[in-house]
């Protein structure tokens, strides 16, 4: 398991997105050398965990808990298959392209060690829009997205330092429930009844999704 590319995003004006000024980082590029990554900030108004990376929509983008982005390359090669065309590292927007990482199928709070000192906890998965749809260019991306049901999974830093291109990825903590970012995914989009299914992952999940899984729960009681 390795990463294949970090990627790192410069803001574009694009016309595309409903961010104010017009701009996006979703255009993401692989960088030449190491890249320090942070944990960024509460969401608002942190932005990404990467250091020179772009996040301008900062109302549903970045922040501790979608600090970093990570995308399994075998996904890239499924849509390219689908797609009839060429999906280089960071065309999803994401920081992390890995190799032999089963990304979606990851548990919320499984931790990675990516390098020698960086430590990253799964949290929960992408959810697709507009920005997305526009920077991909295909028609209805956002239902096709969802009903692939592998979106790619945001991490917390739980221990900053440098990483790169060809840096192992070590699994150093699974936790025994069965939360995957995958199931986290279909709860949060096409499956609501999924819900309280996310509970046992507790803190771990990203506070949006616990929080949304607490409302649903106590909705069913009322």
């Amino acid at each position: 398991m390795k990463l294949l590319s970090v990627n790192l995003g410069r803001p574009r004006a694009v016309s595309y997105t409903d961010q104010a000024e017009g701009l996006t980082g979703i255009d993401k590029r692989p960088a030449d050398g190491p890249v320090r990554v942070a944990a960024p900030g509460p969401k608002g108004t942190g932005g990404s965990g990467l250091a020179g990376d772009a996040v301008c929509d900062r109302r549903h983008h970045g922040g501790d808990d979608q600090a970093v982005y990570a995308v399994a390359r075998e996904d890239l090669d499924d849509w390219e298959h689908e797609l009839g065309r060429t999906l280089a590292n960071g065309m999803f927007g994401e920081n992390l392209t890995t190799l032999g990482v089963d990304v979606s199928g990851a548990r919320i709070g499984e931790r990675w060690r990516v390098g020698r000192a960086v430590v990253l906890e799964v949290t929960c998965g992408r959810i697709p829009c507009r920005t997305f749809q526009g920077h991909l260019g295909e028609s209805r991306w956002v239902k096709r997205f969802t009903h692939k049901g592998a979106p790619g999974a945001y991490l917390r830093v739980i221990e900053p330092g440098e990483i790169r291109a060809g840096d192992p990825v070590e699994i150093v903590h699974r936790p025994d429930h069965d939360v995957t970012v995958a199931l986290q995914f279909r709860a949060s989009t096409t499956e609501r009844e999924l819900l309280p299914r996310l509970l046992p992952a507790g803190e771990a999940l990203h506070p949006e999704s616990l929080a949304a899984a607490r409302k649903y729960v106590e909705q069913q009681r009322s």
